[in-house]
């Protein structure tokens, strides 16, 4: 009997997983552990890929037990586990060091190794387990490699392993400095807001959003812009830290959505699903547990496009996880958990034709038609959206004008610096690391406006119809404001620019000009 080591992915955690092989008199391929299909279909792949690489499969009866048994295990990572195991049995494989190893990796008919998902957290676990060292296909060496203190070698085929272990060639693990290869990319970005003209308003919307990680919806005509500035938002986010990399690479490590080589995702993401999904995969869960776009979004970007297309119960499952910035899926077989941190930025239409306010054309909706364009966004999620920003078709002068707006370097600087001063604030308050995050109890520490300028938002309340819920938010907005000025009190006029981005709280919003 053999033993060789691969892993299971978790949710974003791996479980090792022992693969015991036992080699007897008779012809027969039994298979036990809880595996699923495509583990079971192995035998055939490992058969045809040992005959063309050269050996020949043993005619024995070989039992294969995935341990623990208890735990489901899916995917064609096992396939080279198994494959050695079954060589180790007939000694065609050295199996002096198999313990000392962890292997993953599909196995093609001609045996070459194609790549897994999930090679990062199996890495994670690898070092953390104390193996010596982790082989991987080539396409995933990168990514398992930004893990320290493990030895990670990158195979092409069946035969290269064998040829590891038995030491008739020599293999060289892969080294990545991890710091260098993060911080060179962090500022490369093919969206920049200096190629926005105009909408000087939405920018600073968009500005006081990154600073303080609020959410944001804009609502205007078709062709203002709405979609090209949401694209560029990450562009003036905060760079990620070594850790949110880390943990973002990871997500996507189990999703599948790496590409090819990457080692760690330096740039915040951006997702933006189409109205038609649903609501597994926009949350995650499924017969075999992956995130969904929310997790996908994590450290990042979520922009829903016109939000009222969306199916509203798929929009109402948000509602938690923006609240919680984590998300529990639990189902009969499983329970996972994933995290969702994310700004959520969406963007929609006034009313049914899209013209409504538009000084360029004519809106045919009526007041009705546009209350219940607007009802199918509930009154909850819109609670969760801080900003609310209306925008306005950009006028011929502005497209004409051949000066660049400006940069986002330079936003990206403001919003930085507002940043630092929200990170210090809140130091002591674990999870909290900015302004969108305050509790109930930080809001009055933190954000308590003074008279003057409480009685104008008590003002503002009472005539603009404003809901109780926009008024913690609006003394988060303010407060994010404040940070951008550096100012260490909330102004007069910082209520005043936060109480102008709650305009869809206004009980008189469609009936209004706007």
């Amino acid at each position: 009997m053999v033993k060789t080591y691969c892993a299971a992915v978790m949710g974003l955690e791996a479980i090792t997983v022992t693969v015991e092989t036992n080699s007897d008199r008779g012809v027969m391929f039994h298979l036990s552990g809880l595996a699923d299909t495509s583990i079971k279909e192995s035998y055939d792949r490992i058969k045809a890929a040992i005959n063309n690489s050269g050996y020949k499969m043993p005619i024995a009866e070989i039992t294969v037990n995935l341990s623990p048994a208890d735990i489901r295990k899916e995917g064609s990572g096992y396939d080279l586990p198994l494959a050695i195991g079954i060589l180790a049995t007939e000694n065609k494989v050295d199996s002096e060091h198999l313990g000392e190893y962890m292997l993953v990796g599909e196995i093609g008919l001609d045996g070459s190794l194609r790549p897994i998902r999930g090679a990062l957290p199996i890495a994670i676990r690898a070092r953390k387990e104390k193996y010596r060292g982790l082989i991987v296909p080539r396409e995933n060496v990168r990514e398992a490699a930004v893990v320290n203190n493990l030895d990670v070698y990158g195979m092409d085929s069946l035969s290269d392993v064998i040829h590891f272990f038995n030491g008739t060639k020599d293999f060289t693990p892969e080294r990545i400095d991890t710091r260098a290869v993060f911080y060179q990319q962090q500022s490369q970005f093919d969206l920049d807001f200096a190629d926005v003209k105009g909408q000087e308003s939405v920018k600073r919307a968009m500005e006081v959003a990154a600073a303080g990680g609020h959410n944001l919806i804009m609502i205007g005509p078709p062709g203002s812009g709405k979609s090209m500035m949401a694209k560029r938002l990450p562009s003036i986010l905060p760079p990620l830290s070594l850790h949110e990399s880390l943990e973002t690479t990871q997500i996507h490590s189990v999703a599948g959505k790496l590409s090819r080589g990457t080692s760690l995702i330096s740039q915040r993401p951006f997702r933006s699903p189409h109205h038609t999904i649903s609501s597994v995969a926009l949350v995650g869960g499924g017969h075999n547990p992956q995130p969904g776009e929310i997790s996908l979004a994590h450290n990042g970007v979520l922009f829903c496009d016109e939000l009222p297309e969306f199916n509203r119960s798929v929009l109402e499952v948000m509602r938690q996880p923006l609240e919680d910035r984590k998300i529990t899926i639990s189902r009969s077989r499983y329970t996972v958990e994933y995290p969702c941190s994310f700004m959520f930025v969406a963007s929609m239409n006034p009313c049914p034709c899209g013209y409504y306010g538009d000084l360029t054309h004519h809106c045919v909706c009526t007041p009705g038609q546009i209350q219940r364009y607007m009802n199918k966004i509930s009154g909850p999620l819109l609670d969760r959206i801080d900003i609310q920003c209306e925008i306005q078709p950009v006028t011929f002068n502005d497209l004409s004008h051949m000066q660049p707006g400006e940069p986002s370097a330079s936003i990206r600087e403001r919003v930085i610096a507002a940043r630092k001063i929200q990170e210090e604030r809140y130091q002591a308050y674990p999870g909290i690391h900015c302004n969108a995050q305050m509790t109930e109890r930080m809001l009055r520490e933190y954000a308590q406006p003074d008279e003057e300028s409480l009685n104008m938002l008590r003002m503002a309340m009472e005539k603009l119809k404003l809901s109780a819920r926009a008024y913690g938010r609006i003394l988060k907005v303010a407060r994010t404001i404040a940070d951008l000025a550096a100012s260490p009190q909330i102004q007069f006029n910082h209520i005043a620019e936060a109480v102008g981005y709650r305009n869809l709280d206004r009980g008189d919003w469609a009936e209004r000009g706007l």
